[in-house]
């Protein structure tokens, strides 16, 4: 981390905990649409990204833009409600700082979410798709080195396909292939992408997700079947 990311950490970590209580073991990131989770929080408190110095704040609409503290039954986690892209004209090092200051804060796990267009042809939307393995596609990395081959804890996904069978909800498990944006992926490269072993595509997730690895946090990752991929179907 550079002097300058040190610096903006710890002044947004300072304002973060001079507002109240902001710590937790788990840190939790909420993809487009699924904001709604945090309003089943209780014990809440909340800072708008806008207020915390150095922070990202996101344009996209579905990303509310707050840092939440709240209980999960007996649980404290923190969740990022919204995330910002490189399509945004953000940059690698905004894009992970939100990570970086959940992991200030406490949180040893972080589960992360997304929405995501589903390309493999047996997954419906609405769909949750446990994430056991990404690609890169977006051209840039927060290493130097190698990527890590398992950046998502198996335990983790295992866990989440259990309750789901208790609940009877199916989960699916896959891979996410993560790219930039904004515009969305051609038939062609959907099928592309398949031939690839491709399960779910998005435009997030996967530089978060290696930087909380980095950092040594155990990761589950998420994704939200919100649509058939282009070119899934026979029709616009």
């Amino acid at each position: 981390m550079s002097k300058l990311n040190e610096d903006a950490l710890t002044a947004a970590l300072e304002t973060i905990n001079n507002r109240g209580d902001f710590s937790g073991q788990t840190g939790l990131v909420l993809g487009s649409g699924l904001g709604h989770f945090a309003e089943e929080l209780s014990n809440v408190q909340r800072i708008p990204f806008h207020e915390i110095p150095h922070f990202p704040v996101s344009t996209v609409k579905g990303h509310a833009g707050e840092l939440i503290s709240g209980r999960v039954a007996e649980h404290r986690v923190l969740v990022m409600r919204g995330r910002v892209h490189f399509y945004e004209g953000y940059t690698l090092d905004q894009i992970i700082f939100p990570i970086q200051i959940l992991r200030g804060l406490g949180a040893q796990t972080l589960i992360i979410t997304n929405a995501a267009g589903a390309v493999n042809m047996e997954f419906q939307p609405g769909d949750l798709m446990v994430i056991d393995r990404q690609m890169n596609l977006t051209g840039r990395s927060v290493l130097s080195e190698a990527e890590p081959l398992r950046p998502y804890l198996r335990r983790l996904g295992d866990l989440v396909e259990r309750v789901g069978r208790e609940m009877k909800l199916p989960i699916r498990r896959g891979c996410y292939a993560g790219l930039t944006g904004p515009t969305y992926e051609t038939p062609a490269e959907i099928r592309l992408l398949r031939h690839m072993g491709v399960d779910a595509v998005g435009m997030s997730t996967i530089h978060e997700t290696i930087e909380a690895y980095a950092l040594g946090m155990e990761v589950l990752g998420i994704s939200c079947m919100t649509n058939f991929a282009a070119g899934i179907l026979d029709q616009p």
